[in-house]
């Protein structure tokens, strides 16, 4: 019940933002919002304020904002409507949704930097034969304060800095053992592995994995805004070379994509595990939708964006034909999406029980 909340409330978070996006940046562009509406399906809620009708539906998982003259067929060209708007305008409203969610994906990384995090201590948890750490004494609860002079406080950074030297034969580690600082020179291996992404990389690698031990690390207010900033900037790079590798071929649909079925599931992951690693998905996934709503695909943000430099470029619109054929591409697009990745959720989470449930 917890995790179905959560979920909803995730969900729904994302959804506001984005749509309010449009929905502020159209205000003030003096164009008129006809309607704000949160979910699909039976309508709970509806109340009008001002101009606009305010509407709640029961399935969270769309969200949308009317506004007057939004297509070439309504437009009547009366001055608040859409159409009347100039390119640059209506490139401003279209663009307000995704950059809110960057600036909400970005918010939370910046507080979970700030209020502090749990990680893995630099603390030996365990030694590889035929290593460079074994062979040079290392132990078990050995503790790693710096690499190469370099100050390490966790496992990520313990890694960061392995990595930095991953060219090198060896590197100077200083640890603590028994209350002890101790000196070891530790030989570096190469090794070839895939990444998150499935390219191959060559690691540097002591042969060491952590120890059982979590610590919380806090930055400071403008070091966070910094390191969130980066995250975001990190994590829309790695999405866009992950779609690249997607449509090239290189990486398989079928285990690199969800849908609301896998986001419900990691959902109830990170609700037992707490507030933080709730907040970490909210970040991830509303930078995630900020890069998929701006691909240059009929119906997203994108691809109305790209319709717009289409416009500026041919100096006139598309037309009313051309625009019905367009969207019902972009909404046939969205379908047969929304139908393989459910497909691929319900394969990947619950295929093993349903081949043990045709074998019976």
């Amino acid at each position: 019940m917890i995790a179905t909340l959560v979920f909803v409330l995730i969900l729904s978070l994302l959804i506001i933002v984005h749509e309010f996006g449009h929905f502020i940046a159209a205000r003030c562009a003096g164009v008129r919002v006809e309607k704000f509406s949160l979910g699909f399906g039976p309508q709970l809620f509806k109340k009008i304020i001002g101009d606009t009708e305010y509407s709640l539906s029961l399935i969270p998982l769309g969200g949308y904002v009317k506004m007057a003259g939004d297509s070439f067929s309504e437009c009547v060209g009366k001055p608040d409507e859409y159409f009347s708007k100039s390119p640059g305008k209506r490139f401003q409203i279209i663009f307000c949704g995704p950059l809110l969610n960057y600036i909400l994906g970005f918010l939370f990384f910046w507080v979970i930097l700030f209020i502090g995090y749990p990680t893995l201590t630099t603390k030996v948890g365990g030694l590889i034969d035929g290593y460079g750490a074994k062979a040079a004494g290392m132990q078990v609860a050995d503790k790693i304060i710096a690499i190469n002079g370099q100050k390490v406080d966790s496992w990520d950074d313990l890694q960061n800095q392995i990595q930095k030297n991953k060219n090198k034969s060896s590197v100077e580690l200083l640890l603590i053992r028994n209350d002890q600082k101790l000196e070891f020179n530790v030989a570096l291996k190469s090794k070839v592995l895939d990444n998150q992404l499935g390219e191959k990389k060559t690691l540097g690698i002591i042969g060491i994995t952590p120890f059982d031990e979590v610590i919380e690390v806090r930055h400071g207010f403008i070091e966070s805004a910094y390191f969130g900033l980066k995250k975001t900037i990190d994590l829309t790079i790695m999405t866009y070379k992950g779609i690249w590798r997607l449509a090239s071929g290189k990486m398989s649909m079928r285990d690199s994509m969800t849908g609301p079925l896998g986001i419900f599931f990691i959902t109830s992951k990170a609700a037992k595990l707490g507030l933080i690693a709730v907040m970490h998905l909210i970040a991830v996934l509303s930078v995630s939708l900020a890069v998929f709503n701006l691909l240059p695909l009929p119906i997203l943000d994108g691809g109305h964006i790209f319709f717009l430099g289409l416009e500026k470029f041919r100096k006139k619109t598309l037309g009313i034909k051309a625009e019905q054929i367009v969207n019902n591409i972009g909404v046939s697009l969205m379908i047969m999406l929304a139908l393989f990745v459910t497909y691929n959720d319900i394969l990947r989470l619950y295929g093993d029980k349903i081949s043990k449930l045709a074998g019976k």
